[in-house]
């Protein structure tokens, strides 16, 4: 009998939490997402803080829970740290009872001597902790996109498709798409071609100004995975990563079928306005854009939707506090997020986004259009503008930032979109390393 006939009518509630009961997350971590600059110099990209009180691995922790996805393993490498710990805070709750659990899967040469070499290859140094596992589908996850996604609707395309492996993909813009792995597809979805991050992208039929492309996200049926990963493994020229070698290998051989995004997304409203957000926030620019865009009226990203919520650790922490009310000295923020533990003393913040336990001294402080990550504390008489400001950092009494692009990219980190990356180091304040 068919999974379909034995589980009842696809799509199905009880059909789709079937699925997901049997389906086991592994979450690809260990990237250190040099695009960032120095905002990845001592954490890794998804444990890089977002929204104010999140970690962007939180986005699609959280949507394996609300799918119904309670078996998640995270694989780590770079610097992980910061991101272990914060698993370790805020997603312990999992109950084993349950067969439930978040584990970390540190590189720890369970299968040679080496560290993980590309995506598929830390995936099969962790292969024997999989089979004790006995899952009968796999879903692979980048742990560093910002998107709401009902995984168990890919899950149940997958089983409905009858394919091998199933890839979740987005348009994009052309000039794009040569951060991504992009593909061509046949009328019924079905991968035709697929390279990897091309220098010549192909657009989609159709729509000349759009492309294909992998969001990262792969549904495997178990046993089909455990033999690709062997064969890649044993390849002696592959360099064992899924969108350079396991996918073009596979899609003339067997059934390899492209999920679209907008079959599961959740969207950020209902009717003709819904919208699918998905952001690759890899660069600078990308991640004050995506950050400041939550302060909007209505931003793209709604993280005030309990259907689908966002799940986090966060320390207990006092509510933010604003103070002195005198002409001139008025503690105010506008248009702004303010997260708690906050305190704006005589200053003003507009368009901006502080994380927990910031404090902006009075003396004509002014943050605009700015990103401030959790601890930074502000000096007297500071102007900054469109800035990202990294955890911890001192800003010193008077300093200008925003105002002077040369004297900016001198002293700091400035993308070419005009975006400002402060640091502790980049101030000589050395937080992470003392000599």
């Amino acid at each position: 009998m068919s999974e379909e006939g034995s589980l009842g009518v696809t799509n199905s509630p009880r059909f789709v939490s079937n699925l997901t009961k049997n389906t086991l997350a592994l979450v690809l971590a260990g990237g250190r997402g040099s695009r960032l600059g120095p905002l990845t110099d001592w954490r890794a990209k998804p444990a890089v803080p977002f929204g104010g009180k999140f970690r962007i691995i939180d986005f699609c922790l959280s949507n394996c829970l609300n799918s119904g996805i309670r078996r998640i393993g995270i694989l780590t490498q770079y610097k992980s740290h910061s991101l272990i710990r914060h698993i370790q805070l805020g997603w312990g709750f999992l109950r084993g009872e349950f067969s439930e659990f978040t584990e970390i899967l540190p590189a720890q040469q369970r299968m040679n001597t080496g560290w993980y070499k590309g995506t598929a290859d830390a995936i099969f140094q962790n292969i024997d902790i999989l089979r004790a596992h006995r899952p009968r589908f796999v879903i692979i996850l980048a742990g560093d996109h910002i998107y709401k996604m009902d995984y168990g609707q890919m899950l149940a395309e997958h089983v409905q498709n009858q394919a091998d492996m199933s890839v979740a993909c987005i348009e994009v813009p052309l000039e794009e798409a040569r951060a991504f792995g992009v593909m061509s597809v046949n009328s019924e979805d079905r991968i035709t071609a697929f390279t990897e991050k091309p220098q010549d992208p192909v657009p989609t039929p159709g729509n000349p100004d759009r492309a294909l492309a992998s969001m990262g996200i792969y549904v495997f049926n178990t046993d089909f995975l455990y033999e690709q990963l062997i064969r890649d493994s044993d390849s002696p020229d592959s360099t064992h990563d899924f969108g350079n070698d396991l996918i073009p290998y596979m899609i003339s051989r067997y059934r390899v079928i492209a999920h679209r995004f907008r079959n599961s997304c959740i969207a950020s409203s209902e009717g003709a306005n819904s919208r699918c957000y998905w952001r690759d926030v890899g660069t600078v620019d990308a991640y004050w854009a995506a950050n400041i865009d939550l302060v909007h009226v209505t931003p793209d990203l709604d993280l005030y939707d309990s259907r689908w919520p966002v799940w986090t650790y966060q320390e207990q922490l006092p509510p933010a506090k604003f103070v002195f009310d005198d002409e001139g000295r008025r503690g105010m923020a506008l248009d702004s997020i303010v997260s708690g533990g906050c305190i704006i003393s005589g200053a003003t913040v507009r368009r901006s986004l502080l994380f927990s336990n910031v404090r902006v001294k009075d003396g004509h402080t002014l943050v605009e259009d700015s990103v401030i990550l959790p601890n930074v504390r502000m000096g007297e008489g500071a102007r900054l503008r469109k800035v990202v400001v990294d955890k911890g950092t001192i800003i010193p009494n008077g300093l200008v930032v925003g105002e002077d692009p040369a004297e900016d990219a001198r002293r700091f980190h400035r993308t070419p979109n005009g975006v400002t990356l402060i640091t502790p180091e980049l101030l000589g304040q050395q937080l992470h390393f003392v000599r």
